[in-house]
């Protein structure tokens, strides 16, 4: 099974970037992705160094991204981190009641390639309406009702947590080692037929039926509502393949060359 990847977007404190590694490297991952953080030096800035505390590793191979788009290759299944639902949004689960299925999934469909990913709000502003609207899954560490507010370091390392108790612990060295064996293995398994439709590649299809439908005006770019978020849920529980994303995309060019047609 894949190893997980934890996706920080607009992180604006960088001891938060130097805590996040830390706290991985402690529960055996290591995959982090920043999304256009505060600071563009982030990964050797003193403070996040420091508060690494010997996660140099995880933060030698951190990478750092313009998008969200971006940070998404690879993935079938994404959750957000949000303590408030939103409308239209994907369904809200405690971490520990989602990862305890998605991992008995995973396992019995090794050919399906699956990769998780987990993203994460600014420490200011949260998450964005749009991102959560992307996922899959939204967690909800259960906290106080009075006081929710979780440091961002601290909802990383819960998170981390209970996808490893979800795996079963540290049950085999090779686990130990950011899921290094076992990523091996399941890149052989991503070699099989049929495997799952990445993020990016849903995100890629929803963009280009949204032009299509408002090339044959069912839909108005200037008052979308909340068409394409419904459409988005609607492709994640799909869990569309890579030839079905093919297969819709195709649609989607045909129905645009016949609206061209039409127009001219």
């Amino acid at each position: 099974m894949l190893p997980p990847r934890f996706i920080l977007i607009e992180t604006s404190h960088a001891g938060n970037v130097g805590a996040a590694a830390r706290a991985l490297k402690v529960m055996g991952f290591g995959e982090l992705v920043l999304v256009r953080p505060r600071w563009a030096n982030v990964l050797r800035r003193e403070e996040t160094i420091q508060r690494a505390s010997g996660a140099h590793d995880v933060l030698a191979a951190c990478r750092i991204v313009d998008t969200v788009e971006e940070a998404l290759d690879g993935i079938t299944h994404l959750c957000a981190t949000a303590m408030t639902p939103r409308d239209f949004g994907p369904p809200t689960y405690a971490p520990r009641e989602h990862f305890s299925a998605l991992a008995t999934r995973f396992a019995a469909e090794p050919e399906a390639g699956h990769k998780l990913a987990v993203l994460f709000g600014s420490e200011r502003f949260g998450m964005k309406n749009e991102d959560v609207y992307r996922c899959h899954a939204c967690l909800q560490i259960p906290t106080d009702a009075q006081f929710g507010s979780l440091n961002l370091a601290a909802a990383i390392q819960l998170i981390a947590y209970e996808w490893r108790l979800a795996l079963g612990g540290f049950l085999t060295e090779k686990n130990n080692e950011f899921g290094a064996e076992s990523a091996l293995e399941a890149t052989e398994n991503i070699a099989k037929t049929h495997p799952l439709a990445d993020a990016a590649s849903v995100a890629a299809a929803l963009q280009h039926w949204q032009e299509a439908l408002v090339a044959i005006d069912y839909l108005d770019p200037a008052s979308p509502k909340k068409l394409l978020p419904r459409l988005q849920q609607l492709l994640n529980r799909a869990e569309l393949r890579t030839e079905e994303i093919h297969m819709l995309r195709g649609m989607a060019k045909k129905i645009l060359q016949t609206a061209a047609r039409a127009s001219d």
